[in-house]
């Protein structure tokens, strides 16, 4: 995926709900901080962002919106080569104080509608709660390429409170002296 693409799913999802800014939860948030160019392949080779919008029923009304209108194997994938995947907030596992480290991506691409990307080791820190294989090749590539912080790493794991069996694993690998 490329930066453009990211811009073009926020404009996309937020003229689909109404609403002047979403949150980027997943892997293509790190799209926020780095252009595809600045990346390793591993880090932008989803076709799909993960889109939560910044107020949702119980229902997930707006984010079953995104799926059907630009979601997988809709029009607008089959157009684009993405696709949105709208997604609930409370899905990813995140550590404390990640709302404050957000990155916003705000410009002419998006009409100046906000994506708000979660920020690199905020990000990591999903992806390793989450322990996928798919996870642990996306943040070893940026561990190998010097794109984010074995320490500060640990020091966001240390704060995720909701899951303490898959925090203490997630940071007992990235304590560890192998790669992820």
């Amino acid at each position: 995926m490329r930066r453009s693409e990211l811009e073009h799913a926020i404009r996309a999802a937020t003229e689909i709900i109404r609403q002047d800014a979403v949150f980027i939860i997943g892997s293509q948030a790190i799209l926020g901080s780095f252009t595809e160019d600045e990346l390793p392949a591993e880090a932008t080779r989803s076709e799909e962002v993960d889109i939560a919008p910044m107020q949702d029923d119980d229902a997930q009304s707006l984010a079953t919106q995104l799926d059907a209108a630009i979601g997988e194997m809709s029009h607008f994938h089959e157009t684009h080569g993405f696709y949105v995947q709208g997604v609930d907030l409370d899905q990813a596992v995140l550590p404390a104080g990640w709302e404050h480290r957000l990155v916003k991506v705000n410009n002419a691409n998006t009409l100046g509608r906000t994506g708000l990307c979660l920020e690199p080791h905020d990000l990591c820190v999903a992806k390793l709660i989450a322990c996928r294989a798919k996870d642990h090749l996306f943040v070893g590539a940026l561990l190998e390429h010097g794109l984010v912080n074995r320490e500060i790493l640990a020091e966001r794991l240390l704060t995720v409170s909701n899951d303490d069996v898959r925090r203490d694993r997630a940071l007992s690998l990235v304590r560890s002296a192998s790669q992820i």
